[in-house]
């Protein structure tokens, strides 16, 4: 997952750290060759202590880097980052906090490069995913049944993502029912139920064309009266354009009364999913993603820019095909495996 971008930005930390190597040995030189007193002028012992004064003065030495010293690094950067599909905000977030980390502070010459660069990498990157988000502790925290509303354009695997959420959860103890509320596209039903009976739990779907509202208000009274802990309510595929469809997706809203509503797109969409992430929000709200097919990103844009973008926490990434491929999204995981650690 991510190996194109981890691979390059192994690259930039290696032209990170020679940067400030050199401009710590341009630091080191003495601006004047040190005269080595002569042995009638300065006894043996005197000429020992000033070795010793000289030893501890290049040793005690602070660098201050520039934005000249990092320039070429911080520019490289910039470019492997837009070619791994990180949105331009984001690019700039992460390149600015690198810039204001790394110049203008004192850090003592001798000190471990690699471990410099590495913090600031991480700093920079953990900054821009910002939190996950822990859909089970929000559960505990919330009255049940809690109501989690699917979003998402045409063909990225939201019903599919919606029976590995199930799944989840179920594993980890609580009860759930899935609303089948996507009654415009052909076959639907009988797919959730397929999934639905593979991972053991309720479905409540009616036929073809029914109205999605009626649905999935009858999935979160049936989640009531059977004392159900979480109801997921599938919907069609849509995108923000189509008028007709927006405005059925906000009825289901004022029916359904979500306490998440939860955008479902492709990792491997790259730029177009953050841009359909941003146009989502501003049309019917977003509480948290998911990025399905994440185990095929080789870049990791997606995954980087959309919590910038909108301002909204991952929840999972699907990274296979079998019902238990879904992990909890840690920005932590994600930085670590990007940087790595150093040696």
């Amino acid at each position: 997952m991510f190996d194109s971008l981890r691979d390059r930005l192994q690259g930039v930390q290696q032209k990170l750290g020679l940067s400030i190597k050199k401009a710590e040995e341009m630091a080191s030189e003495p601006s004047a060759p040190v005269k080595t007193p002569t042995p009638e002028k300065t006894p043996k012992k005197s000429g020992g202590k000033l070795v010793d004064k000289v030893k501890v003065f290049v040793r005690d030495r602070e660098l201050v880097l520039t934005e000249k010293d990092i320039a070429d690094s911080l520019e490289e950067l910039e470019l492997i980052l837009l070619e791994n599909d990180v949105a331009l905000s984001a690019v700039d977030a992460i390149v600015g906090t690198i810039r204001h980390d790394l110049t203008g502070t004192h850090r003592k010459i001798g000190s471990s490069i690699d471990a410099v660069v590495e913090k600031t990498l991480k700093h920079a990157l953990r900054d821009v995913l910002g939190e996950g988000f822990d859909l089970t502790g929000y559960i505990d925290s919330h009255d049940r049944p809690v109501r989690v509303l699917f979003t998402g354009v045409n063909g990225t695997g939201k019903t599919t993502t919606v029976a590995k959420v199930a799944a989840y959860l179920k594993e980890h103890g609580y009860s759930v029912v899935i609303g089948s509320g996507d009654t415009f596209r052909a076959g639907a039903n009988e797919q959730m139920k397929t999934h639905a009976d593979r991972v053991g739990v309720k479905v409540i779907r009616h036929q073809h064309g029914a109205d999605p509202s009626a649905v999935l208000f009858d999935a979160v009274e049936y989640a009531r009266a059977h004392k159900i802990d979480v109801v997921l309510a599938d919907t069609a595929g849509r995108f923000h354009n189509r008028a007709n469809l927006m405005n059925q997706l906000e009825k289901i809203r004022r029916v359904m009364k979500p306490d998440l509503v939860v955008y479902v797109d492709e990792a491997v969409a790259g730029n177009d999913a953050v841009i359909r992430a941003d146009e989502f929000n501003a049309a019917v709200g977003t509480d948290a993603v998911v990025l399905t097919k994440a185990d095929m990103d080789t870049k990791g844009g997606a995954a980087i820019s959309i919590v910038h973008t909108i301002g909204k926490p991952i929840m999972f990434l699907g990274v296979g095909q079998g019902y238990g491929d879904i992990i909890p999204f840690s920005p932590d995981r994600i930085v670590d495996d990007l940087v790595g650690e150093s040696g």
